[in-house]
């Protein structure tokens, strides 16, 4: 990397990621990360946060772990941040929570000065505050202490002596938060005692704070060191000592959501599963992203393209999916056009979210079934009467053929035109040893699906075709389905329905998956 051509200095930008969650990350912090174009982010950052990240932007791992060869030194990352700025870059450090707390961020941010370059700093949520948070253990309290102190629990190996008055804390201070102490737990707890800490101070350990996968264990000085070894927690983890720690009996509210520790894969599209991620996330989950299908445009528009050169010789035109709404828009303003074209036709919305999002392109279904499948939307044709009506149905290339097969049988003139296709994504090979580890070593807790081309494609990622061998490799996991279309494939290559809502959308399938999971904990009980 050399100064660049036209002489531009770029900027750096030393970001606070925060704990993990990458909904914790700063709204300066995510502006930022919006217009990067070099990001070099550590192994604590959620990864995550990276789908921010402009696609032309250069990611570059320069995580550390403990025990673990190093992917670049710290002089490394020093050099690299000095010379992409030289070269005109924005460039984001993003480092896992807050880059002044044992973040070595001061530490480049020297180089930078010393180089006479611009740079920015980001303060994040620092892992301290979001594992107290999420434990349910507030750091102060006023009826328990009004003092913290912040301790690294791995202090630098090159120092000849501790920088840390055992001495003062032990006693002087009322919470006590070790970070990066797993390793020499057994050395900080009997220090504290030797100092005088009481040996039946309470003592809670974090791994993977503000996660899906969080792990809390609690204990006293004395026996902390012992339970930690038994519940086998290893870094990423910190300790908080003090009588704070009893109030997570009271306000442990993160890990109490109905669906923590559960696994749940996510067949849906990349592009449509973060509404479903972020409800069963929100209750606690932790979702595995497979995406089975991908939405691509068909081969072909010149179907469409006659329709809309006819558009005024149709009375309905008919939506059975969001996913027909948007490219038949697109191209409809392409032609120049807008809503008002389809002023002289009735629209249908096969249910609530097609419906909705119709709304945004300015247009109120006429027709809204009682049931959202096809079935439901030929009964109200049917019930209406639609002899003699010429409709358009926009919808995928493969489809099933009930809707318009009942609405020509009514003595509707149906126009089928295809606005997408589902074809597997480009990295449905990639995932298929991945998912089959997952199963086979029952890391998974529930698999969704949300549509029957979900379900024939996730068997096809996994390669099985013996029916008994799909069962054995399914045992114990549950299936969730969002209607009784997909449930129907379901039990059609095997498998049995645990969880099916009975209004066919992504909240009502969340709202199921949940009630089921409560209806478990209270059968345990």
């Amino acid at each position: 990397m050399t100064q660049s051509a036209n002489n531009k200095i770029g900027k750096a930008y030393l970001v606070g990621a925060g704990p993990g969650d990458p909904g914790l990350i700063t709204v300066r912090g995510m502006e930022i990360l919006k217009k990067a174009e070099v990001v070099i982010y550590d192994y604590l950052a959620g990864k995550k946060l990276l789908r921010h990240v402009p696609e032309n932007a250069m990611l570059i791992y320069a995580g550390k772990k403990g025990g673990v060869k190093h992917t670049h030194t710290q002089d490394e990352i020093n050099k690299m941040l000095v010379d992409w700025v030289k070269a005109g870059k924005k460039v984001v450090r993003l480092k896992g929570g807050d880059p002044f707390i044992f973040g070595r961020g001061g530490e480049e941010l020297e180089e930078l000065v010393a180089a006479g370059l611009p740079f920015e700093a980001v303060p994040g949520v620092t892992s301290a505050s979001a594992a107290a948070t999420f434990a349910g253990v507030p750091i102060t309290h006023r009826k328990h202490t009004a003092s913290v102190a912040f301790i690294t629990g791995h202090e630098d190996p090159n120092k000849k002596e501790s920088n840390i008055a055992w001495d003062k804390i032990s006693t002087g201070v009322g919470t006590l938060v070790f970070y990066m102490g797993i390793k020499n737990l057994e050395s900080i707890t009997s220090n504290l005692m030797k100092h005088g800490r009481d040996p039946q101070t309470p003592v809670a350990v974090v791994r993977w704070a503000s996660r899906p996968n969080q792990k809390s264990v609690v204990g006293t000085l004395e026996t902390i060191a012992r339970i930690v070894r038994e519940q086998d927690i290893k870094p990423p983890a910190l300790t908080i000592v003090g009588d704070v720690v009893k109030l997570r009996d009271t306000i442990n509210w993160y890990e109490e959501r109905p669906l923590f520790g559960k696994r749940i894969v996510v067949t849906r599209t990349r592009d449509q599963a973060s509404e479903l991620v972020a409800l069963l996330e929100e209750n606690g989950a932790n979702c595995l992203e497979f995406a089975t299908i991908s939405l691509q445009p068909p081969d072909s528009w010149d179907d469409l393209d006659a329709a809309l050169d006819k558009l005024q010789d149709f009375q309905w035109i008919v939506f059975t999916s969001i996913n027909a709404i948007h490219p038949f828009f697109e191209r409809l303003y392409g032609r120049g056009l807008d809503s008002r074209a389809l002023s002289h036709c009735k629209i249908a919305a096969v249910g609530r979210v097609t419906d909705e999002c119709l709304r945004t392109y300015g247009i109120v279904s006429d027709l809204l079934p009682e049931k959202f499948t096809g079935e439901g939307m030929a009964e109200s044709f049917e019930e209406r009467g639609v002899k003699g009506d010429k409709i358009l149905l926009p919808r995928a290339l493969k489809a099933r053929e009930i809707l318009p097969e009942r609405l020509a049988k009514a003595g509707a003139e149906v126009t089928v035109v295809p606005v997408y296709q589902n074809k597997r994504p480009d990295s449905f090979e990639g995932m298929h040893e991945k998912l089959l580890a997952n199963l086979r070593d029952r890391q998974v807790h529930m698999v969704t699906f949300t549509s029957s081309s979900t379900v024939t494609n996730f068997i096809e990622m996994l390669g099985i075709t013996d029916t008994l061998e799909l069962q054995s490799l399914m045992q114990g996991v549950k299936v969730a389905a969002i209607g009784p279309i997909t449930a129907k494939t379901v039990r059609k290559v095997g498998l049995e329905v645990d969880v099916q809502p009975d209004v066919y959308t992504i909240p009502a399938m969340v709202d199921a998956i949940v009630d089921e999971a409560l209806s478990q904990k209270h059968n345990q009980k």
